[in-house]
């Protein structure tokens, strides 16, 4: 065919057409070889005979030959075993290997005519085998700027590559960059964790890979939570606090508080039990990826409140040299400290644990129940205050006696007021102020006046006027010397013991009292002076004496004294013996009696033959004798003057009826005996 084909160039020549040389294939041919084998990259010419051939490999010249010359080919001596060139022009490569590839070219050329060219892509391929798949970097990390895979193979290369995720097949776009061996994944994330592969394949062989592929991520936002479920504790709870995030691998969990470290399980929670104040605050969860090293942190403020000991406590004080009124609430302690307010006096004032406001309308709040409110996160309470004035008051005395026997007069004049008053002290109209003789309290309520004379001046008028920003009240106290103003004695049952009462002026000085006794002392003798038997303090109102005998008559008496100054005597009280029987023993001795005096007058009733003459008073000598023929104890008889005994009549006759004589005799004996 080429024999003709040169035949039929050479005759078109001979005739007179005109030939150009040409070759062919005019465009580019790729060319697929397997290593070892022979391949051959076939030309053709026309148009001149014989002409100079030239092989390129990648712009190098590898052969020169003309064509049909008996001379051999000029071959790069390199490859020599290699190339071979056809009377035709065509490139043979004989056992071809790796490094054949690349691009050839040939020219063609005739002396006097024009040059032509063919292009020629020579791909050398060997078996592909022991694909292997890698990453960059090792290990694949959520929020990285990019992870690389790339592969290798241990034998031949690919003409096409291609790569898959989890089955699908991957093109380049934003996430996935596929460049030569490489897949480049930008801004890897939890959601790229899968099964990757890669394809390689050739004309003569193919080869497959896998890798899976696992992205480690966080810790995520920790997710903090308290149990119970409270906005506020109290000191003496217990509670769990609890960090958990996702991560890969799990992320660790510590606990900062108060920058120290607090003990948590391995699941990151906390236990804290009888919580105080002192452990309210913020908590810290710092959760820790142990492969990438990243962590996450977050914040959790608990709130352990506790309630102030005790109540609010209000009060009110004169201020502005005692022309105001200065309310106060008190509730210290606590956490945190209560809110207090006086809403009756500001609707926008308050303050926290003590609170103190001064109102302007003083005089007005006379008598007003005044309310501080005390708000704590845990309880509401309030406490309350009336201010008030001074009200009437009495002044109140007490004495007292020093070791060295000075007298001590204190005048009390306290008066209920809120705020408490200030006591201004005058004596007789005069003002006093705090010295030697004249000493005032700090409060101004007492007034002390020492060396207390009571001949002297010291007994006076003296005055207290109360004073607070909400009124004046003043009164007045005279001074009296030592003196009492009642008494009274009580004898006991069985007639041994005394009680001695008594009272004293409310404004009297007394610093004691000396208890006196007229009549026999303990040993029996009788005595007819009155003597001191106690000496009571001046406090004491009241006092006992025993060892008293019955049969025996006593007086008593208090004296009241003023330091060396005697006052003037109670009244004196008298004990004396008992006058009569007992209502026994009278029960005892007329019950026997009625019945023989009821038989005597029924008697004198049938016989009624007496003379009803008037009656008389008998003398006491007559009294005498039939009393003491009655009855043993003649002491008991009651005065003559209160006994009726019969009077002889107007003719002096004798008495008629005997009946009547014994009737007298045991009516003298019924009365002697009451």
């Amino acid at each position: 065919m080429q024999t003709l084909f040169d035949l039929t160039v050479v005759l078109f020549c001979v005739t007179g057409y005109v030939c150009d040389l040409s070759i062919s294939p005019t465009r580019p041919v790729s060319v697929d070889a397997l290593v070892g084998s022979d391949v051959t990259l076939t030309v053709s010419h026309s148009g001149a005979s014989q002409p100079v051939v030239t092989w390129f490999m990648e712009g190098l010249p590898i052969i020169i030959w003309t064509i049909s010359d008996d001379t051999s080919p000029d071959v790069a001596s390199d490859h020599s075993s290699v190339l071979h060139v056809d009377r035709s022009g065509s490139l043979t490569f004989r056992n071809v290997s790796l490094s054949y590839n690349g691009t050839y070219t040939v020219e063609m050329t005739k002396i006097g005519e024009i040059r032509v060219s063919a292009t020629f892509d020579l791909f050398v391929y060997d078996f592909i085998k022991n694909v292997s798949l890698h990453t960059d970097p090792l290990e694949a990390i959520e929020g990285a700027p990019v992870l690389t895979f790339y592969y290798s193979t241990m034998q031949g290369d690919a003409r096409e590559v291609w790569w898959s995720f989890n089955g699908v097949r991957l093109d380049n776009g934003p996430h996935y960059s596929i460049s030569g061996k490489n897949l480049t994944i930008n801004q890897p994330s939890r959601n790229d964790t899968g099964r990757y592969a890669v394809v390689l394949t050739n004309p003569f062989s193919s080869g497959t890979h896998y890798r899976n592929i696992t992205v480690l991520y966080g810790p995520d936002m920790p997710v903090l939570m308290v149990s119970p479920t409270k906005a506020v504790f109290v000191s003496g709870d217990s509670l769990f606090l609890s960090c958990v995030a996702e991560g890969l691998p799990p992320p660790s969990a510590t606990w900062i508080f108060s920058n120290r470290s607090i003990p948590a399980s391995s699941g990151g929670t906390v236990n804290l039990t009888d919580v105080t104040t002192s452990q309210s605050g913020v908590y810290t969860c710092v959760l820790i990826n142990q492969k990438t090293g990243a962590q996450m942190k977050r914040n959790i403020t608990v709130h352990v409140y506790e309630i102030p000991s005790g109540e609010p406590l209000c009060s009110v004080q004169a201020t502005n040299e005692n022309l105001g009124l200065q309310f106060l609430c008190v509730w210290p302690g606590g956490v945190p400290e209560a809110r207090l307010s006086f809403p009756g006096l500001s609707v926008n004032d308050s303050g926290e644990g003590n609170f103190s406001i001064t109102p302007n309308d003083t005089p007005n709040l006379n008598g007003e129940e005044i309310i501080c409110i005390a708000d704590h996160p845990l309880i509401q309470t309030q406490c309350r205050i009336i201010p008030r004035g001074p009200v009437d008051f009495l002044p109140v005395i007490s004495t007292n006696i020093s070791q060295d026997e000075q007298t001590t007069v204190v005048v009390h004049c306290n008066t209920e007021a809120s705020p408490e008053a200030v006591v201004h002290w005058f004596k007789d109209g005069h003002g006093l102020e705090d010295g030697r003789k004249y000493q005032i309290s700090t409060n101004t309520s007492q007034l002390f006046i020492r060396d207390f004379n009571v001949s002297s001046t010291d007994l006076d008028i003296y005055t207290c006027t109360a004073i607070n920003p909400l009124g004046s009240k003043t009164s007045n106290v005279t001074l009296l010397g030592p003196k009492i103003s009642d008494s009274s004695i009580v004898l006991s049952d069985n007639r041994t013991d005394v009680t001695l009462k008594w009272d004293v002026p409310p404004t009297s000085i007394i610093t004691g009292f000396d208890i006196q006794m007229k009549g026999p002392d303990l040993t029996g003798s009788s005595r007819s002076v009155f003597r001191t038997i106690q000496m009571m303090p001046g406090f004491t109102r009241t006092t006992n004496i025993s060892g008293l005998e019955p049969k025996s008559s006593y007086f008593f008496r208090i004296i009241p004294q003023a330091g060396g100054t005697t006052g003037e005597q109670s009244e004196e009280h008298r004990v004396q013996p008992d006058a009569g029987l007992g209502s026994a023993v009278i029960a005892g001795i007329s019950a026997p009696f009625s019945i023989i005096l009821l038989l005597i007058v029924l008697a004198f009733i049938y016989y009624g033959k007496c003379d009803r003459n008037p009656r008389y008073p008998i003398s006491r000598a007559e009294e005498k004798v039939i009393c003491q023929s009655s009855v043993n104890e003649p002491h008991h008889c009651p005065p003559p003057e209160y006994r009726l005994q019969p009077v002889p009549s107007l003719d002096s006759k004798p008495y008629q009826c005997g009946s009547f004589l014994l009737a007298d005799f045991f009516l003298c004996f019924f009365l002697c005996s009451a």
